[in-house]
C-alpha cells in the first residue's frame, strides 16, 4: 500500500468513528487525528516543526498545538491530497482578506450540520424553516447559507424558505405557524433581525428566534445583551436563541439564550493563556478561544481563534469579545515563517 492509499485508509476509518462520535471517545479520536494531520498536512506539519513539537510527545489534547486561525487567509489547508467539491468564504470588507475552507465532502457537512442541531432541537425535518440572511444570500460561498439551504429542504413544512427583504411575507408565515402551534425557526443575521423588530413588531412566542451575529458595518454594533432585549421586547419572547459558527468550522454551537453555548458533539472550545498562546487556560477563566472541531479531519481540526471567552468543565462556553491587534500578536509569530 502506498502513502496516498495509507492516507485515504485513515481518512476513512476517522470519518466513521466521527460520524458516531459519542463524549467517551472524544479525546481519544481528537489525538488520533491530531496525528494523522501532523502526517498529512503539510501546513500543520511545518507548524509543528518550527514549534518543536513532536507528534508522538503529545498524548493530552490540551498538549495539542492549534493553528492561527488567520491561515486560512493566506493558504489552502487540507490534509491529504484531493480535489474540493467546494469552498466556503467568509465576507469582508473591501480589499480585506477573507478566509477560504475547502470542502471535500459536502453531503458530510450536511449530516454533521443536522446532528448538531438536532441534539438541541430535534430533528430539523420537524421544523418550519426561516431564514432571514439577506448580507449572506448576497454573495457567494457562505457556509450559513450552506446549512440554512439544507434544513430548508430537510423541512416537511412547504413555507420554509429564504427571506431577503420580503419581510411582510415572512411576519404572515410567522403569524401562521405561531397560530397552528408549528415548530419554527426563524434564523436570522443580527441587521436584519432588528429591521424585523422595528419594522413589524409582532408576538411570536412559541418560535426560536435565533440570531448569527454579524453586523458588519449595517447597524451600530450592539452587545449581545442589547440585542436580545431589544428583540425580546419587539417579538415577545422570552429568549432569543444564537448560532455560533464559522468560515473555518464544520460545526455549530447554540445557546438558548442564556449567553452560554452547547458545542455540537464533535466540537470542543478551550481557552488560552492571552499571554501565552501555548498554554491553556483553567477552565472559566478568560483566555482567547481554540477549538477543537473533529469533523474538520479533512483540513485542520485545532484552531486557536481570535474569539475572547471562557470554557467551562462542562464543555459549555461563552464568548465575551474578540482579541485586539496587539493581543493576537503572540498568536500569530510564525505566520511571516510559513
Amino acid at each position: 500500500m502506498n502513502e496516498r492509499q495509507e492516507a485515504l485508509t485513515a481518512r476513512n476509518s476517522l470519518k466513521q468513528r466521527v460520524e458516531t462520535i459519542d463524549e467517551s471517545g472524544f479525546d481519544a479520536l481528537a489525538l488520533d487525528i491530531f496525528r494523522y494531520q501532523s502526517q498529512y498536512n503539510p501546513l500543520y506539519r511545518q507548524f509543528l516543526r518550527l514549534l518543536g513539537v513532536s507528534p508522538r510527545q503529545v498524548n493530552r489534547i490540551e498538549d495539542i498545538p492549534f493553528l492561527p486561525i488567520q491561515f486560512f487567509k493566506t493558504h489552502d489547508i487540507q490534509a491529504g491530497a484531493w480535489e474540493p467539491a467546494l469552498a466556503f468564504s467568509s465576507s469582508g470588507t473591501t480589499g480585506s482578506a477573507t478566509s477560504r475552507h475547502l470542502l471535500r465532502d459536502p453531503e458530510f457537512y450536511r449530516r454533521n450540520a443536522r446532528r448538531g442541531f438536532a441534539r438541541f432541537y430535534g430533528p430539523v425535518e420537524d421544523h418550519c424553516v426561516l431564514a432571514l440572511l439577506p448580507s449572506y444570500l448576497e454573495r457567494s460561498g457562505s457556509s450559513l447559507v450552506f446549512m440554512a439551504e439544507d434544513f430548508i429542504r430537510q423541512s416537511r413544512h412547504p413555507q420554509s424558505g429564504f427571506f431577503l427583504y420580503n419581510t411582510e411575507e415572512l411576519v404572515g408565515i410567522l403569524a401562521d405557524c405561531k397560530k397552528n402551534a408549528v415548530p419554527t425557526l426563524l434564523l436570522g443575521v443580527s441587521f436584519a433581525l432588528l429591521d424585523l423588530a422595528e419594522q413589524h413588531p409582532i408576538g411570536l412566542s412559541g418560535i426560536t428566534i435565533m440570531e448569527t451575529g454579524g453586523m458588519k458595518g449595517r447597524r451600530r454594533e450592539l452587545t449581545r445583551e442589547e440585542l436580545h432585549g431589544i428583540l425580546k421586547a419587539a417579538f415577545q419572547v422570552e429568549a432569543i436563541h444564537s448560532e455560533y459558527g464559522m468560515t473555518e468550522l464544520l460545526s455549530q454551537a447554540y445557546s438558548r439564550g442564556e449567553g452560554i453555548f452547547r458545542p455540537s458533539p464533535t466540537m470542543r472550545v478551550l481557552a488560552r493563556e492571552i499571554t501565552d498562546p501555548l498554554a491553556i487556560q483553567k477552565p472559566g477563566k478568560t483566555g482567547a478561544l481554540n477549538i477543537i472541531d473533529l469533523a474538520n479531519f479533512d483540513t485542520i481540526s485545532f484552531i486557536a481563534t481570535d474569539d475572547l471567552g471562557r470554557a467551562f468543565e462542562d464543555g459549555r462556553f461563552e464568548i465575551l469579545g474578540r482579541l485586539d491587534a496587539s493581543d493576537a500578536r503572540g498568536c500569530n509569530l510564525l505566520v511571516a515563517d510559513l
